[in-house]
């Protein structure tokens, strides 16, 4: 008599759900770990810069995560990329990150962690402005008061009232300075739109990063490499933070959860990143927003919310600027 042979199901649904849950749970974890990651970046930038000068530590910074993608890459495999596609993404990495961290490294010796951050969380919208003005793209108009909102907080953070309760203070010229970074990024994520149709963002990033590298080497030689106190413990640590927490590790996840889940979730998290950041620069700095500067940051809250309902074009935008970050 022939055996028979039994397949027992489980039509248990629990199985299935728990694998999903755990999905969920590694998702929000790297959404998380993100956006702490980018908060703390603002002041990991002060606190090295009080050894290394500004050149030096984008150097570094840059060497550190070029080796990595260089390994990365060997491990993946080279993309064949044309003549012309190397040009783009040299003239790309012009503008981010080259002209971004120049900017907001040097705008970092001269205003706050938290103002800086509340500054570089409008590229979204920065982006919807140049859209309109040179692609003239169409702007949802709760999109256009959301930016309206965000130029005016804006204004109010760089005019406002200085002096902020700590050791570092803010000033004009340092919030212009970052919000030189925002339009350079606006500009990259601009023209990066055809180009990353044609290549992958891990790869257009890192390439970022070995041609941001080549750029600031001539610039490293030739400029001092440290402050006249030397190289302290803490500052050495913000550098290692930087380049394996701030820009391989923050890159890794970031990517990680925008495979997963929509990008206006991963927006709704990245839009957290000032509040870090205020945060951290009350605990780490003693940094304190007051008076028209705490008016500002609220305008500008405002204003990012209204600007992220206008999704498709923000989801874009932020996706191609903070994978250069």
């Amino acid at each position: 008599m022939g055996s028979t042979a039994f397949e027992i199901i489980d039509p248990s649904p629990f199985a299935v759900y728990s694998a999903i849950k755990m999905n969920s749970v590694k998702v929000y974890v790297a959404l998380v770990a993100t956006t702490l990651l980018w908060g703390v970046s603002f002041i990991g930038t002060k606190v090295a810069l009080t050894s290394f000068t500004p050149f030096s530590l984008i150097f570094f910074r840059f060497s550190i995560a070029a080796i990595f993608f260089l390994l990365y890459l060997s491990w993946r495999g080279f993309p064949r990329l044309t003549k012309g596609q190397h040009v783009r993404l040299a003239i790309l990495s012009f503008f981010e990150p080259v002209l971004y961290f120049l900017f907001e490294t040097f705008g970092l010796q001269r205003t706050t962690a938290a103002e800086a951050s509340l500054i570089i969380a409008l590229i979204p919208a920065f982006v919807l402005l140049l859209s309109r003005l040179f692609l003239k793209e169409r702007i949802p108009g709760i999109a256009q008061l959301g930016i309206g909102l965000s130029i005016v907080g804006i204004a109010l953070l760089i005019v406002g009232e200085h002096g902020l309760q700590g050791h570092t203070g803010s000033s004009i010229i340092g919030n212009l300075l970052i919000l030189g970074a925002v339009v350079s990024a606006s500009i990259y994520t601009l023209l990066s739109r055809s180009l990353g149709q044609e290549i992958s963002h891990h790869v257009i990033s890192a390439y970022q990063f070995f041609y941001g590298t080549a750029f600031f080497f001539p610039l490293f030689l030739l400029f001092p490499k440290v402050t006249t106190e030397g190289v302290g413990f803490s500052a050495l640590g913000a550098l290692l933070f930087l380049a394996f927490g701030a820009t391989i590790g923050a890159f890794f996840c970031y990517n990680y959860a925008l495979s997963k889940v929509k990008a206006a979730t991963v927006s709704a998290f990245i839009n957290g990143i000032p509040v870090v950041t205020a945060f951290t620069s009350w605990i780490i700095l003693g940094e304190t927003l007051k008076g028209l500067q705490l008016l500002g940051a609220l305008v500008v809250v405002v204003g990012l919310t209204l600007t992220s309902i206008s999704k498709q074009q923000l989801e874009e935008s932020l996706h191609l600027a903070l994978n250069g970050k």
